[in-house]
């Protein structure tokens, strides 16, 4: 099947990213694709956390989230939309970084929390945290669709294999990593994380990204990658936004899981002893 990723620099204003996810969907169906991810969040990204509250809204609310929606519909095309701020309602005070799989009738299929949040003070001088302005999800997501079974991460959650182990146990056979990953630790992580997660979950890997200056100061690393389950880059966007391509093959995947039975040599760990 082919899919499309949607490579962005999203800024402060949701209604002109909203706008380019439209265009890029467009794009894609023009394409062939089948299917469209996009980068974490696809719909606002500023971090002057006293202005983006006035753009943080509830999903029901969200322009972007409908846009999407509508769009899906019109064009008949999945999306894996990468993730959005939204307020989650109830008791909890801070946001929530949600993805959406959305289907070709513009129907939300899955919801996926982002679990881990980046909280780090780098020798450049920046500090991110995640965590003040954001809940932790509670849990772990497989959708099917049409390019395979999708297993459902965001950004930081790359770096914790666990979940991506519970993601292949549960049949996952692609695992989505949209991010906005900043230029240190891309330029020294983002390849090669990605293609740990593929070769050690035997799946293909879809990282969509944020690239390049954004409204709000930061700067972000690009690279949206296609992986196949041998860990060969099939594509790599480099640092321009827009839309690219691949191919995903399900006999690949189970070719290379026939050849490396590693999931099916799995163990529980046992407990560590301490000498």
């Amino acid at each position: 099947m082919r899919v499309a990723i949607l490579q962005m620099t999203s800024g402060i204003d949701p209604a002109a990213n909203g706008a380019a996810l439209v265009a890029g969907m467009e794009a894609a169906r023009a394409g062939g694709a089948a299917m469209l991810f996009t980068p974490e969040m696809t719909g606002l990204l500023d971090r002057d956390r006293k202005r983006a509250a006035g753009s943080i809204v509830g999903e029901d609310e969200d322009r972007v989230l409908i846009a999407a929606r509508e769009a899906a519909a019109r064009l008949g095309l999945w999306v894996h939309l990468g993730s959005l701020a939204l307020r989650p309602g109830g008791e909890e005070i801070r946001y929530v970084n949600r993805g959406f799989l959305i289907d070709d009738a513009g129907a939300v299929r899955a919801r996926y929390d982002k679990l881990h949040l980046f909280d780090v003070d780098l020798p450049t001088g920046e500090s991110w945290r995640e965590s003040a302005a954001y809940a932790p999800g509670e849990g772990a997501v497989v959708a099917a669709t049409p390019a395979g079974r999708l297993g459902l991460s965001i950004c930081y959650d790359m770096r914790f294999p666990d979940l991506y182990r519970a993601l292949s146990d549960a049949g996952a056979e692609i695992l989505a990593a949209p991010a906005a990953f900043t230029l240190p630790t891309g330029q020294a992580h983002w390849h090669v994380l990605l293609r740990a997660r593929a070769i050690e979950a035997g799946c293909f890997v879809i990282a969509a990204a944020q690239t390049g200056t954004h409204e709000d100061g930061r700067s972000t690393y690009g690279h949206s990658l296609v992986i196949d389950p041998w860990g060969e880059v099939l594509l790599d966007m480099g640092e321009t936004p827009g839309v690219g391509f691949a191919e995903i093959d399900l006999a690949k995947l189970h070719d290379i899981r026939t050849r490396i039975p590693a999931l099916k040599h799995r163990r529980p760990i046992p407990e560590v002893a301490r000498a």
